[in-house]
């Protein structure tokens, strides 16, 4: 609970805000710990979720349950730092998604294996979707509510953190202003990694395909 803890106090003063943690009905408790803790606070929101589990139907689900005109996209493991939120908020207010980007000038993980195969397949998604975003696996999103609902999302939110490619791609050619800035991602300090490389690579690389090749029938049409 330390993280949502976090986020309340870099929320800049004067501004509203509600944070809305989403539990895919975890076997550590993650749900009764936080309402237990959260009680008397309304502004945090929690959601269990039992059916159509995965990261990308747990955030649209945070979406929904949301209500206010900015939205931010994080982890709950401590890899993305509380302490990049009034940045984003603060550039976000002259475009309409904000990157926090490993890959950028001044960006960087701490997991330097992970740092690297991240490095690699976005290196893949550049050439593939001929794209400038340095970072397009981020999931370290800032966007404004009223542009993502512009987006196609069914043709997004499903799977794991390819939601995010498909999310930046849709808004790029949705000519929407995005803007990459440097984060610095830490090295995890809540829970396991569900990730499995490869296992990633062949996923995701199906989507990438599924995705290009949807745009170029849509480019022939």
């Amino acid at each position: 609970m330390e993280l949502v803890s976090s986020c309340m106090g870099q929320v800049p003063q004067g501004l509203g805000w509600e944070v809305v943690v989403v539990d895919d009905n975890s076997p550590d408790r993650t749900f009764e710990i936080a309402t237990e803790a959260f009680r008397e606070q309304p502004s945090v929101i929690l959601v269990l979720r039992t059916q159509d589990r995965g990261l990308a139907n747990s955030i649209r689900t945070g979406v929904e349950r949301s209500s206010g005109d900015v939205l931010i996209f994080m982890d709950t493991d401590f890899t993305h730092d509380p302490a990049e939120i009034p940045k984003m908020l603060h550039i976000l207010e002259q475009c309409d998604v904000v990157i926090g980007s490993r890959f950028c000038a001044g960006g960087s993980m701490e997991d330097l294996p992970h740092y690297f195969m991240s490095l690699f397949y976005n290196w893949f998604l550049r050439v593939i979707l001929r794209t400038q975003i340095q970072d397009n696996l981020s999931g370290f999103l800032a966007i404004k509510r009223r542009r993502l609902e512009q987006l196609p999302l069914e043709a997004i939110f499903f799977g794991y953190g390819d939601y995010c490619f498909r999310l930046l791609h849709h808004a790029q050619r949705g000519g929407f202003r995005l803007l990459e800035v440097p984060v610095q991602y830490k090295t995890r300090q809540k829970g396991r990694s569900k990730s499995v490389f490869w296992k990633l690579f062949f996923s995701y690389t199906y989507e990438l395909v599924r995705l290009k090749v949807g745009r170029s029938r849509s480019t022939s049409g």
